[in-house]
């Protein structure tokens, strides 16, 4: 079995961006970006792609595959 860990967190504090300037660009409410950010909630398809754009990274740089036994799938 495995599970998805978010990186989103990693990546905004890698580039300095704040929730309000990533809000505003991808027409989401700060708290939403929070949520991405504290891995309490996933981006939509569409919004995954913007991040990812804003962020300039790749989607599969915005999470880990991690197996059971926590062993990281993807790292950078």
């Amino acid at each position: 079995m495995i599970k998805l860990k978010s990186r989103i967190d990693h990546w905004i504090d890698q580039r300095g961006l704040k929730n309000k300037f990533i809000s505003t660009k991808l027409k989401v409410s700060p708290e939403q970006v929070s949520k991405w950010r504290n891995g309490k909630a996933f981006p939509r398809v569409d919004k995954l792609f913007e991040l990812a754009i804003l962020l300039q990274v790749k989607v599969d740089d915005l999470y880990e595959v991690i197996d059971i036994s926590g062993t990281v799938e993807n790292e950078e």
